[in-house]
C-alpha cells in the first residue's frame, strides 16, 4: 500500500501541495492526470524521496523496491539484451557469486534463489519485453551505443519493466514509443501484477491499463475508481453539481441579505434582521471547484489554391544515395485528414519531410500547385528554438510588419499571457513550447499542415483543444502520432508506411490494432523459432506430416467452418458493442448532459461505458486468437 498523509510541498514559494492524501492499494495500477504544472513528476520525486516534503509523510512497505525510467540507457558497448538483464541487480549478484563460491551450502543457497526469481527464464522475458519494445533479435544483440537517444528510452523502459519493481513510476511513457509499443505497453501493464503509477495524458493507454485515477487538482489529491473515462465523467457530474450548489446558495445568501439591508433599521423587524445576520455568518460559503480554461487553439484559413495541392508520381526518397522509401504514388488535397502508420523507423518522418519539401526525391516527380504553404511541426524541434529569446521575439522575426499589440494578442490567444510572454524559452515547459512551435507552424496560413507527435507535451484537455482547432481547420493535415485517440478524431484517411512503400490502410484504428497485435504474434513466433536448439528434425518432422497427412485433410474443412462461424459470430458482438459504446460516448459529449441528468444516472452510464470497453477488449482478443487459428489452419 502506497500511503499518503496530509502533505504539503512548495518550490520557490508556489504551493504545489496542501494537506494532500491519498491511498492507493497494493497491486494497484493508477494513472496520474493533472494539468501541466500541477505536481505530477514532483509527485515521484516526493515518492522516491529525491525531494523532502514540507510536511505529511508519503509510506510505503519497507519491503517495496521501487523503479522507474530516470533517464535513457547509456550509449555504451553492452547489448541491450544484457543491458536490460543487468536492470535485476538480484539476479546478476548471484550469477557474479556462484562463479566464484566454494561453499557448497552457499551454493545450494544461491542456486534456490535464481530458482525462486526465475532467473533461467530471464534471458527470454527480456527478449520478448525488448520485442515488445520495437527491437528485434538482430537489435537485442547490438551495443547501446548504436542507437539514438530516443531508442536508449525504450531500453530503460524496457530494463525497469523488467526488473519488476513492487512500485512502478513510469512518467509519460508512450512520448518515446510509436503505435506498436504504446499497444504492447498497454497489455503489459494491463497484465502487471504489482503497484504502478503512471502519468500520463494518453486516454486509451488510461482507458486499457488502469484500474484507478489519481487527479492533481487544486493543491488536492483525489482518487477514483475505474478508467479514465469514468473518471472524467465523475469529475464533470461533480464540477456541475459544486457548482450548481454554489449558484443556490448565492442566490440564498442574496436573498437573506436583501432582507437584512431592508429591515436592519425597523424597530419591528429588528430581531429578525439580527436573526439572518447570524444565519449568514454561519452559513459555510460553497467554493466551486473549477478548473482554469485551457487556451484553445486557433489556426488561420489558407486560401483556396487549384487541387491537388501535392502530387508525388513513382518517387524514391532516402539518405545518402540508399533509399528507404521507392514505388510512391501519393496525391494530397485540400480536404484531406491523413494519419500515417507504421512502426519507428519505416519512413513516417522521412516521407514527413519529402511532403514538406525538405527532401528531395531521388527519382520520380515531386509536383506542388503554384504559391502552396507547408507548415511542419516536428517533435525534435522542441530544442531548436532559440535559446535566449522569448516567444514575442520568435513570431516577430516571422511576423516583422505586425504592430506590437496584435502580435501580443495572437500569442495571448495561443496560451501565452503577460507572465511567460517575454520569458526566454529556454525557462517554457514542454507544453509551452509545444504551443509556440504549433503557433511558429501555422502563423502564415498554410494549405498544409504537417504533425509528427505533437501532443507528446500536452496535457490531455490541451489535446483536446487542438483536436477541436484541426476539425475546424480548412486545410490539409498530416499526422504522425501514437496518441490514439488524436488519430481517431482527426483522421478519415491512413497510409501506411512499411517495408519501403507506402500504401492505403483500408481500415479503422481498431483494424490496425488487431493488424499489429497479429504482426507481434507472428514475430514472437518465429522469433521463439530460431532461438530453438539446432537439432536435425527434418525427418522426424517428415515422418509426422506424412502420419498425420490423413487426418488433416479430413478435420481441414470442419475446422476451418467452425472457425469462420465462431468468427463471424464475434464480428457481429463486437458491432453491436461499437455501435453502443458510440452512443454512450455521444450522449456524454452532448453540452447539456451533465446538467440535466442525476449524478447516479452519469455514474451508472459511465459503468456501462467500462463494461463495454472491457467487453470489446474480450471480444477483440478473442477475434485475433481465432484469426490467427484460421490463418494457421493450411489451405
Amino acid at each position: 500500500m502506497l500511503q499518503i498523509t496530509n502533505i504539503s510541498f512548495s518550490i520557490q514559494g508556489k504551493p504545489l501541495f496542501e494537506d494532500a492524501s491519498a491511498v492507493i492499494p497494493t497491486g494497484h495500477k493508477v494513472g496520474i492526470v493533472g494539468r501541466n504544472g500541477t505536481g505530477k513528476t514532483t509527485l515521484f520525486k516526493l515518492i522516491k524521496k529525491s525531494l523532502s516534503l514540507d510536511s505529511g509523510t508519503i509510506e510505503t512497505p519497507s519491503y517495496f523496491k521501487i523503479g522507474g525510467v530516470e533517464q535513457e540507457a547509456p550509449a555504451s558497448n553492452t547489448s541491450l539484451l544484457q543491458t536490460v538483464l543487468e536492470a535485476d541487480t538480484e539476479r546478476t549478484h548471484l550469477l557474479q557469486e556462484a562463479d566464484t563460491c566454494e561453499d557448497a551450502e552457499r551454493i545450494t543457497e544461491i542456486y534456490q534463489r535464481l530458482a525462486d526469481i526465475e532467473a533461467y527464464s530471464a534471458e527470454a522475458r527480456a527478449a520478448s519485453i525488448l520485442a515488445g519494445l520495437g527491437f528485434d533479435n538482430h537489435a537485442q544483440q547490438r551495443p547501446c551505443h548504436e542507437f539514438s537517444g530516443g531508442w536508449r528510452m525504450r531500453v530503460a523502459l524496457g530494463a525497469v519493466l523488467f526488473s519488476k519493481p513492487d512500485l512502478l513510476l513510469l512518467d509519460e511513457p508512450t512520448n518515446y514509443l510509436d503505435l506498436e509499443g504504446a499497444y504492447w505497453l498497454e497489455q503489459f501493464l494491463a497484465k502487471f501484477q504489482n503497484t504502478a503509477l503512471i502519468i500520463s495524458h494518453d486516454r486509451e493507454l488510461l482507458n486499457k491499463s488502469v484500474n484507478g485515477i489519481l487527479h492533481l487538482s487544486n493543491l488536492k489529491l483525489t482518487y477514483f475508481t475505474g478508467s479514465y473515462d469514468q473518471f472524467d465523467a465523475e469529475r464533470r457530474a461533480k464540477l456541475e453539481h459544486q457548482t450548481s450548489m454554489k449558484r443556490k446558495q448565492d442566490a440564498q445568501r442574496l436573498h437573506i441579505q436583501s432582507f437584512v439591508d431592508r429591515f436592519r433599521a425597523k424597530a419591528s423587524k429588528a430581531k429578525q434582521a439580527q436573526s439572518r445576520i447570524k444565519l449568514l455568518e454561519k452559513m459555510k460559503p460553497i467554493v466551486a471547484l473549477t478548473e482554469n480554461a485551457v487556451a484553445g487553439f486557433s489556426f488561420p484559413t489558407p486560401a483556396e489554391l487549384r487541387p491537388p495541392l501535392v502530387v508525388i508520381d513513382k518517387g524514391e526518397v532516402g539518405y545518402n544515395d540508399k533509399a528507404v522509401l521507392s514505388r510512391l504514388s501519393l496525391r494530397i488535397d485540400a480536404d484531406d485528414r491523413i494519419a500515417l502508420l507504421g512502426a519507428n523507423g519505416e519512413g513516417k518522418s522521412t516521407l514527413s519531410k519529402l511532403i514538406a519539401n525538405r527532401l528531395s526525391l531521388m527519382a520520380g516527380e515531386y509536383f506542388a500547385t503554384d504559391k502552396l504553404r507547408i507548415g511542419f511541426f516536428a517533435q525534435h524541434q522542441l530544442d531548436e528554438l532559440t535559446e535566449g529569446d522569448s516567444a514575442y521575439t520568435h513570431i516577430l522575426r516571422l511576423q516583422p510588419d505586425m504592430q506590437e499589440n496584435p502580435l501580443r494578442n495572437r500569442l495571448g490567444s495561443a496560451g501565452f499571457n503577460k507572465e511567460i510572454i517575454d520569458l526566454p524559452v529556454e525557462q517554457l515547459s514542454g507544453g509551452q513550447k509545444a504551443r509556440l512551435l504549433l503557433l511558429i507552424a501555422t502563423i502564415n496560413a498554410p494549405h498544409i499542415l504537417i504533425l509528427d507527435e505533437p501532443t507528446n507535451h500536452l496535457d490531455i484537455e490541451s489535446r483536446e483543444a487542438l483536436i477541436l482547432a484541426l476539425n475546424d481547420y480548412k486545410g490539409a493535415v498530416i499526422i504522425v502520432s501514437h496518441d490514439t485517440y488524436l488519430v481517431e478524431t482527426v483522421a478519415d484517411k491512413f497510409w501506411l508506411v512499411n517495408n519501403g512503400e507506402v500504401v492505403d490502410f483500408d481500415g479503422d484504428m481498431r483494424e490496425y490494432k488487431h493488424y499489429i497485435m497479429t504482426s507481434q504474434r507472428r514475430q514472437k513466433r518465429n522469433d521463439n523459432t530460431e532461438k530453438k536448439s539446432s537439432i536435425n528434425t527434418s525427418t522426424k518432422a517428415h515422418h509426422t506430416e506424412q502420419s498425420k497427412t490423413n487426418a488433416d485433410n479430413k478435420n481441414k474443412k470442419v475446422s476451418i467452418f467452425e472457425l469462420r462461424k465462431k468468427h463471424k459470430e464475434i464480428d457481429k458482438k463486437i458491432e453491436v458493442l461499437n455501435a453502443e459504446k458510440t452512443k454512450i460516448e455521444t450522449e456524454l459529449s452532448a453540452p447539456d448532459y451533465y446538467s440535466n441528468t442525476s449524478e447516479e444516472q452519469i455514474k451508472s452510464t459511465a459503468k456501462r461505458l467500462s463494461t463495454i470497453t472491457k467487453e470489446l477488449e474480450k471480444m477483440e482478443l478473442m477475434w485475433l486468437e481465432i484469426s490467427e487459428k484460421i490463418e494457421g489452419v493450411p489451405s
